[in-house]
């Protein structure tokens, strides 16, 4: 019996949002969540939901997890080391020939496929490897999530003064609405071989978030702009979470991206999916801040992965 949505990284924030609305609006039949864990079936099981084991380290658990599978939901992985996530997405699109694939990429550079950005290169390169693969895939180009600011800006409750390399427009979107319009976008269907933007209808800059701690928190943040050099070593000697010199290095990347542009693109297409207006990236910062003056985000600090 064909699958017809199989939802990997169902344990984390946008896999989550996406099973989520489907739970609420498919037949429970139609849908399985995966997850690299066994230990992680009893607890969708115990809400009704199917669940297959499938770790982007074990193509074995790939091919078995995407048997009879006809819409795959392919959430990228987390890590910042991208020749590992290289292989691990090179086992997962392997194991992918007789699925239409949905591809969870990254907004950087917008639709064109010229970005530097460290962070980009890797989603690049994933969708180039479907390409070859002749996957019938869609890759969709998700708005950088605005819950997780403060490791785009170093931040923390304790930060008196944010030391940036640049500025720039951010199309920041909320990743809670993300998760119901890639769901959407699946239950549509269609988009084959394309690649789709999925952003907020505003952008912000670093500054302006500079501005609304401040507005929100009664804090009194600065923002300074410094060189690349200075940015990375400033970083590495003071960051309270930990993080090492080589992720301030890959940075300097995304900084530069943003500063031409690559993250100021917005698109019509998640409005017109959500059939609503997307939270803008002033509404969800200022609500963010609103309800915890201490907001923190987990991947800004090394052992909370």
């Amino acid at each position: 019996m064909t699958l017809k949505y199989l939802i990997t990284g169902a344990t984390g924030g946008l896999g989550a949002g996406v099973l989520s609305y489907l739970a609420a609006n498919v037949p429970a039949s139609e849908y399985a969540a995966a997850s690299s864990k066994e230990e992680n079936r009893k607890q969708f099981e115990d809400r009704g939901i199917a669940f297959r084991v499938a770790s982007y380290d074990d193509p074995q658990t790939l091919e078995t997890a995407f048997e009879d599978v006809e819409n795959l939901f392919f959430v990228s992985t987390s890590t910042f080391d991208v020749e590992k996530r290289r292989k691990q997405h090179q086992n997962f699109v392997d194991a992918a020939k007789n699925t239409n694939v949905w591809y969870t990429s990254l907004a950087f550079g917008g639709y064109g496929s010229e970005s530097k950005a460290d962070v980009q290169q890797a989603h690049l390169m994933t969708e180039e490897m479907l390409r070859q693969a002749g996957i019938n895939f869609t890759s969709i180009r998700e708005g950088l999530y605005v819950d997780a600011f403060p490791v785009f800006m170093g931040w923390y409750p304790s930060t008196s003064t944010i030391y940036l390399p640049s500025d720039g427009p951010i199309a920041f979107t909320l990743r809670s609405e993300l998760g119901e319009a890639n769901a959407r976008l699946m239950i549509r269907g269609g988009y084959e071989r394309e690649i789709v933007l999925l952003t907020a209808q505003q952008t912000i800059t670093f500054s302006e978030i500079v501005d609304l701690i401040n507005e929100t928190t009664g804090r009194h943040v600065q923002l300074e702009l410094v060189s690349p050099e200075e940015f990375v070593r400033l970083k590495t000697a003071s960051d309270e979470g930990g993080k090492a010199e080589g992720f301030f290095q890959a940075l300097l990347s995304w900084y530069e991206g943003i500063s031409k542009g690559e993250t100021g693109t917005i698109d019509p297409l998640m409005a017109d999916l959500l059939e609503r207006q997307p939270v803008t990236p002033h509404e969800a910062l200022r609500a963010f801040l609103t309800e915890n003056r201490d907001y923190e985000w987990h991947q800004n600090y090394v052992n909370r992965g």
